[in-house]
């Protein structure tokens, strides 16, 4: 009898048809939205982000009349397109979107959750896959809207002082990719974190350390400090929003990168960090 019901369970389970793709992604899209947090940390991120630009636009709006004839004539578009993304829009970005992608890996180990969907779709690297496809679309249409909107509020502020720029401007559009390109980014590195450390506290601790406070403690006047920071997303996201050199909100003086170098490098951190490989 228990050979019976053996061979009839390896028969029902050889007729079920495996997990579609498309059903993972569905599966790991409800488990997204599922998480009351994932609302908030998107809405109020993005208020955030927006605010701290336009406060930022509307500053130099106001004190533009004080700026002496030099700086009025070279606000654009060096410090125009400052104004589109600051340094504290960017690490706000860094750290709601590190901490979204950490609690959609971390948030599984804690409740258990992974070992029913393991035990459901036991290949592991398509679970993933679905998660990262979910994780990246979300918040890359969340750095697409936050970038975008930043720039078009920034620009229209400054253009009451016709010391706005256009999206048209050499860089502009480079400068709103890159901007948008950090949400997705943060996130896969959040999540890479949370399959390697596995505890929430510590991961976000560790991508808070990582990629915000130590690229702002480093100093590039040694060699080795300036490689070391050239590994940073905020460093190369720095670099792709500067239109003039020297009017970055992140930029290395001594030893600067080139534009391709800042592309390149966020390309192999994408590859660097994907958790896939730690599971």
């Amino acid at each position: 009898m228990t050979e019976l019901a053996t061979a009839r369970n390896a028969t029902r389970q050889a007729a079920e048809p495996g997990a579609r793709f498309i059903d993972l992604i569905s599966a790991e899209w409800m488990k997204l939205w599922s998480l009351r947090s994932t609302v908030w940390v998107l809405l109020l991120s993005a208020l955030g982000v927006v605010a701290a630009n336009v406060n930022a636009a509307y500053a130099d709006y106001r004190n533009f009349p004080d700026y002496d004839a030099t700086t009025q004539a070279a606000f654009a578009p060096g410090w125009a397109a400052w104004d589109a993304f600051i340094s504290l829009a960017a690490t706000l970005v860094i750290l709601a979107m590190s901490s979204l992608g950490a609690i959609s890996i971390v948030g599984e180990y804690t409740s258990g959750l992974n070992r029913t969907t393991f035990a459901a779709v036991p290949s592991r690297g398509a679970v993933m896959t679905a998660k990262i496809v979910v994780i990246g679309f979300v918040t890359t249409v969340f750095g697409v809207l936050v970038a975008s909107l930043s720039f078009w509020a920034t620009q229209a502020i400054l253009s009451g002082r016709h010391a706005g720029i256009s999206i048209g401007e050499p860089g502009a559009l480079r400068l709103v990719a890159g901007s948008a390109l950090l949400a997705p980014l943060s996130a896969l590195i959040g999540m890479g974190l949370g399959a390697l450390i596995r505890t929430t506290a510590a991961t976000l601790v560790t991508a808070t350390l990582g990629l915000v406070i130590l690229p702002m403690a480093l100093n590039d006047d040694k060699y080795w400090a300036a490689v070391f920071a050239h590994t940073m997303p905020r460093v190369a996201w720095g670099r792709l929003t500067e239109l003039e050199p020297g009017s970055g909100p992140a930029t290395l003086s001594h030893y600067p990168w080139t534009v391709g170098g800042g592309v390149d490098r966020l390309r192999r951190l994408d590859r660097d960090v994907d958790p896939r490989r730690h599971h």
